[in-house]
């Protein structure tokens, strides 16, 4: 983002596009990953009605909080990257 308030350029809105792209992807594959391998021993083997309950509700619980927390993480980090630290400065390394 070059200008602060300002409008962006198409360059701009496709980097933003692709970033937002990028973090639903990874938080739904951290969410999948993390589902299987909570819920993936309930789902996979004969286990007592309780424990697979349990690892069932854990997981629904666990996987939305992961989602989200990533892909706020992502947006986040992006955000910071792309802002001056001085709005019409250059960094002094560069």
């Amino acid at each position: 983002m070059t200008t602060y308030g300002g409008r962006r350029n198409q360059a701009e809105r496709d980097a933003m596009t692709v970033e937002i792209g990028y973090a639903l992807c990874s938080a739904a594959f951290a969410a999948a990953v993390v589902f299987g391998a909570v819920a993936g021993p309930a789902l996979l083997f004969e286990l007592p009605d309780t424990l697979e309950k349990v690892l069932l509700r854990l997981a629904l619980g666990i996987v939305p909080v992961l989602f989200v927390a990533r892909v706020v993480s992502v947006l986040v980090r992006y955000r910071k990257s792309a802002q001056p630290s001085q709005p019409g400065r250059t960094s002094p390394d560069s």
